[in-house]
């Protein structure tokens, strides 16, 4: 492989940096780069050089690497509200409905981070657990109907819609019902 830089020399160092912005399918944008060992050098890359690091450079390299991947955080904005990213970390609220979109990854990784999930899992304010139970054997039972039609199985398919016709007729428990 030749140097992109000099376009002369074999290629010796690979870079890859991984950027901040997401690009297709809510994958990281990878940036790489190959160089010769002399453009390499050239442009002060930790990587070039041929001797050893010592700790005390590692970590200068990791609060460096910390430093730029942070300006490039607080560098992301809301197009509507002018809200950054740091502001969002401050106040813990969003400017507008158009921050969602904006600051969707650090979102995610809140909500994960926070409830160890990025869905909603678990129970609705104001709906009855038999109810819920309810609607999750009708969405079952749906999908068991698509399958049986898919595959032509008409007397299967016939006796799940009976159920299912069944399901929706019958009223939740009112004993459970919350108001």
């Amino acid at each position: 492989m030749i140097c992109k830089n000099c376009q002369k020399n074999v290629a010796t160092v690979h870079l890859t940096d991984v950027l901040e912005e997401e690009g297709p399918g809510g994958q990281p944008q990878v940036e790489e780069r190959h160089l010769c060992e002399i453009c390499a050098q050239a442009l002060h890359l930790p990587h070039a050089s041929p001797q050893p690091k010592s700790m005390a450079d590692i970590w200068k390299l990791l609060h460096k690497s910390a430093q730029k991947a942070r300006k490039r955080r607080s560098t992301l904005r809301c197009q509507e509200c002018e809200t950054t990213l740091e502001e969002l970390r401050q106040r813990g609220r969003l400017g507008c409905a158009t921050c969602y979109e904006v600051f969707s990854g650090y979102l995610e990784e809140l909500l994960e981070r926070m409830h160890g999930a990025r869905e909603h899992r678990g129970r609705l304010p104001g709906v009855a657990p038999a109810s819920v139970e309810q609607r999750e054997q009708i969405r079952g039972l749906n999908r068991e109907l698509e399958e049986a039609i898919d595959a032509e199985a008409y007397e299967v398919a016939a006796g799940i819609r009976d159920k299912l016709k069944g399901l929706q007729a019958e009223p939740p428990d009112p004993e459970n019902q919350s108001l």
